[in-house]
């Protein structure tokens, strides 16, 4: 590593824990305001009461099931694609893990390739749309998210 790739990294390192912790709380918040939403179809995120996992998320992630999440929404693939454009915090982007919101499709975008049952069997079916929660304000984000909504299931 390069010397100023080091000092960037050590930079970060000092500020991970409290970014992650807001990642983290950012993330629970909108996933809950989602699986409460009538236009979502579902939400796969661990930490959540009703998924599956929560039960593991606990003993295993303590501080929180991370800012990375699935919904699905009722609208289906074309409404997906329209979510995606109408945010404007959110980043279209498929990399991950940003300090920013980030959002996709994989469904139009990295999995676009595959059959209808090998993007199902992916977690990337047609109605699925993934994010990576930032650590902007939650209220900005929940607003956003909300006008998109409308803007996709007209």
């Amino acid at each position: 590593m390069n010397p100023q790739g080091a000092h960037y990294t050590l930079m970060g390192i000092e500020t991970l824990s409290l970014r992650m912790e807001r990642h983290v709380k950012n993330a629970e918040i909108i996933a809950n305001w989602l699986e409460s939403d009538p236009r979502i179809a579902s939400v796969t995120y661990a930490g959540l009461a009703a998924s599956p996992y929560y039960e593991r998320q606990q003993a295993v992630y303590p501080k929180g099931a991370g800012a990375l999440f699935t919904f699905a929404l009722k609208g289906g693939y074309e409404a997906c694609v329209k979510l995606v454009s109408a945010v404007d915090l959110f980043s279209h982007v498929t990399n991950l893990g940003d300090t920013r919101s980030l959002i996709s499709h994989p469904a139009s975008t990295t999995h676009r390739q595959l059959t209808l049952e090998q993007q199902v069997s992916a977690g990337a079916a047609p109605d699925v749309v993934r994010v990576s929660i930032g650590i902007e304000d939650v209220k900005d984000l929940i607003a956003d998210m909300d006008q998109a909504l409308d803007a996709a299931l007209v």
